[in-house]
């Protein structure tokens, strides 16, 4: 049976058993809670990392930053003017149709329909932003069409608008002539077009724009917006030619071209909204 002093020296050594016991588990505790800090710290440093360095930008930027203008190919040689198989009557009449759409420009009129030359040629200057656009407008190909676009021209129609779409694949045109800017814009009339089965494009040529034969009447819906051909163009013979841009005003189309499209127009009719703005100041004839 152990003496007093036993169980005293016993109690001492069992106190100090639990003694370091609990010094080491104090220095456990600390050793975690300085991993955690250290684990915590460059978990925050990751994610200032992470912050510092990726791009935030929206999906829009990222498609924007895909769809940047691709290097294109255009062709240098400017097409000569087409001619008639068959000269056309001189003078023509001509029929201006009031449309279904009212005037993308309120008091828009339709111009004279009779008594309309169709030999000789015009010019006319577009003042643009990116420089003059100086063309040629041949009333042997087109006197009804261009007729309506000395009308238009006359009545300040163009002077304000902006070109709305360009194609720099496949067909290669700048297309204008809608005061409203987005393609749907017309004058308030309509007319036939002025082609022939044997109609080709080429690099110069002015053409007008159109959505095709009427359902209902089976007529021409040409009004107001025509298109440039800067380039190639493989179409058939459904757009009506009317004169030429100057080689000089084709080289400013060029450069807009290049810089691209947004896509808005794609996959079809093809083409955007030029990334370079060309923005018709005025239009005078003469």
């Amino acid at each position: 049976m152990p003496t007093n002093v036993q169980r005293r020296e016993q109690a001492k050594r069992k106190l100090e058993r639990q003694l370091v016991r609990r010094q080491e588990r104090a220095k456990r505790r600390r050793i975690g809670a300085v991993v955690t800090t250290v684990v915590a710290v460059v978990a925050a440093t990751g994610v200032v990392y992470f912050l510092a360095t990726h791009d935030f930008g929206s999906s829009t930027d990222t498609a924007a930053s895909s769809t940047a203008a691709k290097p294109i190919t255009i062709p240098t040689e400017v097409k000569a003017l087409p001619k008639r198989p068959t000269p056309l009557a001189d003078p023509v009449t001509c029929e201006y149709r009031t449309s279904k759409e009212p005037s993308a420009k309120e008091g828009t009129k339709a111009p004279e329909a009779t008594g309309i030359s169709s030999t000789g040629t015009l010019t006319a200057t577009i003042k643009a932003n990116i420089g003059d656009l100086k063309l040629t407008l041949d009333k042997s190909l087109a006197p009804c069409t261009v007729n309506s676009f000395v009308n238009l021209i006359n009545q300040k129609y163009y002077d304000g608008s902006t070109c709305h779409r360009i194609g720099t694949e496949g067909l290669q045109m700048l297309q204008c002539g809608d005061p409203t800017g987005t393609g749907q814009g017309g004058p308030g009339y309509a007319f036939d077009n002025e082609t022939w089965p044997e109609l080709t494009y080429g690099r110069g040529y002015l053409a007008m724009a159109n959505a095709g034969l009427d359902q209902e009447t089976q007529k021409g819906t040409n009004g107001s917006q025509f298109f440039i051909v800067y380039g190639d163009a493989q179409l058939s013979p459904d757009y009506t030619v009317f004169g030429s841009l100057d080689e000089a005003g084709l080289k400013l189309i060029d450069d807009v071209a290049r810089a691209g499209h947004d896509g808005s127009f794609d996959p079809s009719p093809g083409g955007g909204k030029p990334n370079k703005e060309v923005k018709f100041e005025s239009v005078t004839v003469g």
